[in-house]
């Protein structure tokens, strides 16, 4: 809940406003400017949080731990403020925001905070103090939902009425877009004050020969986190730099943030996939470790891939065949790249199998192979972006997202037969795939028709799919995992 349900309100909520109160271009600047802050979060916290719960269980002098990754964390985002404040006009004016340093200053503040924050946060949950960690999340989203709806709904409205009213001191229209970060930035300084309970016990005080280990333990993480964000999110940074203006554009830069725009609201409809993937994660790595020390634990691993493609399969085809639904979830000038959304589907799924596979690499101890696939992944997105943004716009992006996860899952899986082989059923699951293609291919073979019967032909198309795994999985009984 702590993790997922944030995730949840932030998706059902800000997509639909945002797409709603903002032209393509003014969202397609929110689509990358988070797209670097995920970036800089990889790299402001360097493995720090991981090697935390790593040493905290280790040793036997546990607040020595948390001492010593905070005080690191601390003096490293210090560090970063104190050169983005430095550098805010020419960094704004590199990544084509002349105008709008103050973007910069948000972000940095922003970044810096949760980067600082994830320590507390990590000891939360190693201590089990679920409730306050959900409570802290939770009320950080609230707060930045509330905040986006206050000053650009609440705000414009109320002065369009009165303009005299105590509103026009606390409001610009000339901000615009400014007030979704500067939004977030008092969500995140409600999160650090919240969190002061745990600030305040700590001193700022190190170990240098623990800092060490911690940081081998950590720097090769970094390496990964690095290569899978560019895998993630370099599409919505490298499409505004790559897309070709239709002949007669009179802003050409306009035109490239209103695809970047369209593109980031659209990825935004697979959600679905990507939140069954996370949760799936949060309960199968443990899952996974707890059965490698059983009789034969690659026959769960099996099993456990084909059910996890089958549901995958299964949100796949609920969102495609009702596509005439979820598309309200964005505003209808964006709606013109529903058209990627499959694909992004699809490149989330290979995303989702490639985690499965990764056990392999964790069990073994050759978590090298997972940088070594994560940097190949993050070579073939810039290559294929490169390649076709010129010439397909956003699809290129798209289909720079699933050439990527292709090509990570195909090596993983033959690298990781040779050191642990695993008895996927390939067969079995590829049978799915063309089945769940075959009854999306139809739906888009099907003549006109009103929606209500539209809806109700799709709705035989993915029951059809049920059934048949109904039929096929029937020796699947209760206890089968146990």
């Amino acid at each position: 809940m702590g993790t997922i349900v944030p995730r949840v309100l932030n998706y059902l909520l800000l997509t639909p406003f945002y797409t709603r109160v903002f032209i393509t271009g003014e969202y397609g600047v929110i689509t990358e400017l988070y797209a670097y802050v995920a970036f800089l979060m990889v790299l402001l916290t360097y493995g720090m949080e991981t090697a935390y719960f790593r040493y905290v269980e280790s040793e036997t002098d546990k607040e020595r731990v948390y001492r010593t990754s905070l005080t690191s964390l601390f003096f490293t985002t210090l560090f970063f403020l104190a050169v983005v404040i430095l550098l805010a006009q020419p960094i704004a004016s590199l990544i084509k925001y002349p105008t709008h340093k103050e973007y910069i200053l948000y972000f940095a503040f922003i970044v810096g905070i949760d980067a600082f924050t994830a320590i507390p946060f990590a000891r939360l949950r190693q201590q089990q103090q679920a409730a306050r960690f959900t409570m802290i999340r939770i009320v950080n989203v609230l707060v930045n939902i509330g905040l986006n709806v206050f000053f650009l709904y609440v705000c414009p409205r109320v002065l369009q009425h009165h303009p005299d009213s105590i509103v026009r001191f606390i409001y610009s229209p000339s901000v615009g877009v400014g007030y979704a970060f500067i939004s977030n930035l008092i969500a995140s300084i409600t999160t650090l004050l919240l969190l002061l309970p745990e600030l305040l016990r700590f001193r700022i005080r190190f170990d240098t020969v623990l800092l060490r280990q911690m940081l081998s333990y950590a720097l090769p993480l970094l390496v990964v986190g690095l290569a899978g964000m560019v895998n993630e999110v370099s599409d919505k940074i490298l499409l505004k730099y790559l897309v070709i203006p239709p002949p007669g554009t009179t802003d050409p830069n306009a035109y490239a943030m209103g695809q970047v725009g369209i593109y980031g609201a659209n990825f935004k409809l697979a959600v679905l996939m990507t939140l069954f993937i996370q949760m799936f994660r949060f309960a199968a790595e443990p899952f996974f470790f707890a059965q490698a020390k059983k009789e034969n634990p690659q026959k769960i691993y099996a099993d456990v891939m084909k059910y996890f493609v089958i549901f995958c399969l299964l949100i796949f085809l609920a969102v495609t065949l009702y596509m005439n639904l979820f598309q309200y979830l964005i505003g209808k000038d964006f709606r013109e790249g529903l058209h990627i959304v499959p694909i992004i589907l699809i490149a989330n799924l290979l995303l989702g199998i490639f985690y499965n596979q990764s056990i392999w690499y964790k069990l073994t101890n050759l978590t090298r192979y997972g940088a070594y696939i994560a940097l190949m992944g993050a070579a073939i997105t810039v290559i294929v972006n490169v390649l076709l943004v010129p010439r397909l716009g956003y699809g290129g992006s798209a289909l720079g997202h699933l050439a990527c996860y292709t090509g990570m899952v195909a090596v993983s899986y033959f690298i990781g037969q040779k050191y642990y082989p695993v008895p996927y059923e390939i067969r079995t699951m590829a049978f799915y795939f063309t089945v769940a293609l075959a009854l999306f291919g139809i739906s888009l073979l099907l003549p006109s028709m009103s929606l209500l019967l539209k809806n109700a032909v799709h709705t035989v198309l993915f029951l059809v799919f049920v059934l048949l795994v109904v039929i096929r999985e029937k020796p699947l009984r209760a206890g089968r995992f146990t």
